[in-house]
């Protein structure tokens, strides 16, 4: 081979070898789809958006609209050339729901949308509210559950503006009323009805029996059962009659039913007196006192079904037997995030529906139940406010002869029960650890407003 056929082939393989890289270099990859998985940071006009990163992106192309078929767009939003990942949406009107999607780009060649995001920008700024809630309604009764250590003048204070029913968190269990065999205690529990009763505040007695305050001497008692059964029965007479005249309604039994399988909680109660403890414990209140009215208190019945129908299978044989109850506390301890509205009102309306009354007896709200904040964000706060609005618009809309009280469980944040219960920091309740008002009560009050 000559020197000039060598040049030939060397333009031939090198013209074939830009052709190959060109021919590459125009193939477009495939895109993967996008997914909006963190919206934070959220203010009145922002918030900060966070979706996966597709390989072989060279950017995104961002929407961000004021409805769901994308038709009225945020200034600066309507196909957003952005560079990475994470994007600050900045510019929005405050108290604004918006519709956010992406999609990636290389060239000209797209991804499909990522799901669809929503997010709403904080309320304008302003003092939160300080209108009392007792004052905006008329149809059921604003509760609070109050305590004698947490008992100070600023605490009595807000419970008589605010509040026109109380229910003791501890005083009234079984296990400060009777700490002894054939020892009754009521100090502390006289303290604080003799508080209402002064300032024209109802009681609901909270809690005749509940497993989890049961005195060690009732776990071990040493006579039989039938001793077991008379005991029980003159410890709810002489309770209630005490009372009597004094505390409007009773909490009977709590906490009855298991978490596993809808079957009735295995207790001391249930040992030593058998499945029909309930209706005994029932008929001794009503016996004690022909006017108070009767509950049954437990957890979750917001949206455990399987928990909830127990119950109902509770109530029917208590009817077949004749015995009284009057009404159902749903105990509210939520999140900011769930249960859905959907949910909580479908359970309701099963207690409504069979015409009896329905209490919402131990609201709070938790806003950091999986402890992923180390403080109460601005951005929770608002999602706070909306819970508590959410759940008292539910309740206001029962039917009226089933409305009886909604009791919040606890006044402020250091006080609450939540943190120590889960472990970790939370902020579930209405007020500040200072006594100033959370957007969760101007929320209570937007509800019924």
């Amino acid at each position: 081979m000559n020197s000039k056929q060598m040049i030939n082939r060397i333009y031939i393989f090198l013209a074939l070898f830009i052709f190959i890289s060109c021919s590459e270099d125009n193939e477009q990859p495939v895109l993967g789809t996008p997914e909006i998985y963190k919206i934070s940071e959220l203010s009145h006009q922002s918030f900060l958006l966070d979706w996966t990163a597709i390989v072989n992106a060279q950017s995104y192309e961002l929407d961000v609209a004021t409805d769901e078929d994308f038709t009225q767009f945020a200034e600066g939003y309507q196909q957003a050339k952005v560079a990475s990942d994470q994007v600050l949406v900045e510019g929005l009107m405050a108290g604004t729901k918006y519709y956010i999607r992406v999609k990636a780009l290389y060239g000209s060649t797209t991804s499909p949308y990522s799901n669809i995001a929503t997010s709403t920008t904080l309320a304008a700024e302003g003092m939160e509210s300080d209108t009392p809630l007792k004052s905006v309604v008329s149809t059921f009764n604003v509760g609070m559950a109050i305590r004698t250590d947490k008992f100070s003048a600023e605490h009595q204070q807000i419970f008589v503006r605010e509040y026109d029913q109380i229910t003791a968190e501890y005083e009234m269990k079984m296990d400060v009323m009777m700490p002894a065999e054939g020892q009754f205690d009521f100090s502390r529990a006289d303290e604080l009805v003799d508080f209402a009763v002064e300032n024209g505040i109802e009681v609901h007695g909270h809690a005749l029996i509940w497993h989890a305050s049961t005195p060690s001497w009732v776990e071990n008692y040493a006579g039989t059962d039938a001793e077991f059964e008379l005991m029980v029965e003159d410890y709810i007479k002489t309770v209630v009659q005490h009372f009597s005249g004094k505390v409007h309604s009773w909490d009977v039994v709590n906490e009855a039913v298991d978490d596993q399988g809808g079957v009735l909680r295995n207790s001391v109660f249930l040992e030593r007196m058998g499945p029909d403890y309930l209706k005994k414990c029932f008929q001794w209140a009503r016996e004690a006192d022909s006017q108070i009215l009767l509950f049954y208190n437990d957890y979750n019945l917001c949206w455990d079904e399987t928990k909830l129908n127990k119950v109902i299978s509770i109530i029917n044989d208590f009817e077949s037997a004749g015995v009284d109850i009057d009404g159902v506390g749903f105990q509210v301890h939520i999140s900011y995030n769930g249960p859905s509205a959907a949910t909580i009102r479908q359970q309701a309306k099963k207690i409504t529906d069979l015409d009896l009354l329905l209490h919402f007896s131990e609201l709070d709200v938790k806003v950091n139940p999986d402890n992923d904040i180390d403080r109460l964000t601005a951005e929770r706060d608002e999602a706070q406010k909306q819970k508590y609005k959410e759940v008292v618009q539910i309740y206001n809309e029962i039917p009226s002869a089933s409305k009886f009280a909604l009791t919040v469980w606890g006044l402020k944040d250091d006080e609450s029960w939540i943190p120590a219960h889960q472990g970790h920091a939370d902020w579930a309740l209405m007020y500040h650890d200072d006594f100033s008002f959370k957007k969760a009560h101007t929320g209570f009050l937007e509800a019924v407003q």
